[in-house]
Order: structure tokens, then C-alpha cells, then sequence
């Protein structure tokens, strides 16, 4: 039986794992062809070869999602082997938990371009596509660190902060070309990032945090709204959060 996005393409950065390995098996349970692409090509390929095995059509395009030579190959593989591009999923991203004295510039570089230079990048390069069909779907996968500041992590919710502004921008820029915008703002989920940045893997493992495949409904939510329907920001957190 077809699914809800049969017949569509969709990009997912950060793909090898973690929140961006959940969408894309996400989105390919309901029909999507996916381009899939991050830094660590083994884990991509090994991904492609599971969601291969179930019938779904997948591209690897291993690269730095900071490089815009990495967002141009991934665009144009959508657009050359699927015939068009529908969704973009904005997930690579990285932190480093730290007060703003112990944050070098460096750090400060290495956190922007991972989390707003790649979704710039990668934005810039879908929209003529989806400008060119009349319709289409971005998502940004940011933070409840993009809509409250948390001590130790200044430079974090910046990063995260820019995010949420670039989507509402977007949102009033592009909505009357027929492309959506919206914005999916977790809390803590259990995965590898920040690991040695400010989390442990004991402290992830024993904590109450989201799961990946909880942020994964919330973008397919977002990728399966009627034509006539947008979500612009969802907002999520842990059931066992304190009160």
C-alpha cells in the first residue's frame, strides 16, 4: 500500500545517526526516496543498505554539511537520480556545553557553521528547486536551547537561537511560492551528541530524555500536512521532565 509520501524526495543532513538516522527511516516507511548525507560514509552506507533492503530508493552523498560543495551534491543527486526534491530535513548539528569564559573562538566557529552555516547551505541551494515546482518542505531540526537561553550554554542556544529566526523568516519569504517552513525544537534526546562536550554516555543512558524516533514522528507530522496546512514550530520535551 502506497505511503503518505510515495512518489517524494527528501534530503536528511546528518544522516549516520541518531536524530537523522530516525527520520530517514521515518520517512522511508512511508514511501520517500532519500538522499542521505554526513561525514561518516560507512554508517551512511550501512543505513542505505537496511532501508535498500526494504524497497526504499536511497543516494549516499558523504560530505561535511558546513561545505557548500557537500549541499550542491546532495541537491543535485535529489534532482538528477529522483527527478525532484520535496523535503529537506536540516539535522546536522553539534554542541559543546560550556560557560562563555572556557568557549574559544574556535569552538564558537566550530558550533555556528555545524549548526547554521550547513542549514543555510543546504537551504540556499533547495529552494530554486522547490521554487521551480511550486512546492516543497524545509525543516530545522533546532532546540529548545532556540527558544530559552540555558546557563553553560550561550554559544549553543546562539547557534540554535539563529535557527528558529531563520525559519520564520523563510516561512513569510517563501510561503506564497508553496513552500512550507517549519521548525522542530526537542529537548535533550538520547543520541551521541555532546558526547565528551558536557555528556556522558552513562548520563544519557540513565536520563529521561526524548528518543529519536520521538523527534522522528514529529517531522514526518510536519512532511504529511494536507496541501493546504503548515506546521510552523513544534515544541517537544520529555514526558519524565521535572516539574
Amino acid at each position: 500500500m502506497p505511503g503518505k509520501l510515495s512518489g517524494t524526495v527528501a534530503i536528511v543532513t546528518g544522516a549516520s545517526a541518531g536524530i537523522g538516522a530516525a527520520v530517514a527511516r521515518s520517512l522511508a516507511a512511508e514511501g520517500a526516496s532519500l538522499v542521505l548525507t554526513a561525514r561518516r560514509q560507512e554508517r551512511l552506507e550501512a543505513l542505505a543498505s537496511e532501508l535498500q533492503g526494504g524497497g526504499t530508493q536511497v543516494w549516499v552523498v558523504p560530505g561535511d554539511a558546513r561545505e557548500e560543495e557537500t549541499a550542491q551534491r546532495a541537491v543535485e543527486t535529489a534532482t538528477r537520480s529522483g527527478g525532484r526534491l520535496d523535503i529537506l530535513v536540516n539535522n546536522a548539528g553539534t554542541g559543546n556545553y560550556k560557560n562563555l569564559v572556557d568557549t574559544s573562538a574556535a569552538e564558537y566557529d566550530d558550533m555556528m557553521d555545524t549548526n547554521m552555516r550547513s542549514t543555510f547551505v543546504f537551504t540556499r541551494h533547495a529552494v530554486p528547486v522547490m521554487q521551480a515546482q511550486g512546492s516543497g518542505t524545509l525543516l530545522m531540526i533546532s532546540s529548545m536551547a532556540g527558544l530559552y537561553g540555558f546557563a553553560g550554554e550561550a554559544v549553543y542556544c546562539a547557534t540554535k537561537f539563529a535557527q528558529v529566526g531563520f525559519a520564520q523568516a523563510l516561512d513569510r519569504e517563501l510561503r506564497p511560492q508553496g513552500i512550507k517552513v517549519g521548525v522542530i525544537c526537542p529537548g535533550g534526546v538520547k543520541t551521541e551528541f555532546a558526547l565528551g562536550r558536557g555528556r556522558t554516555e552513562e548520563s544519557v543512558a540513565a536520563s529521561g530524555m526524548l528518543e529519536p524516533e520521538d523527534v522522528a514522528g514529529a517531522v514526518l507530522l510536519a512532511c504529511t500536512q494536507s496541501a493546504n496546512s503548515r506546521i510552523i514550530e513544534i515544541q517537544m520535551r520529555t514526558m519524565a521532565e521535572a516539574l
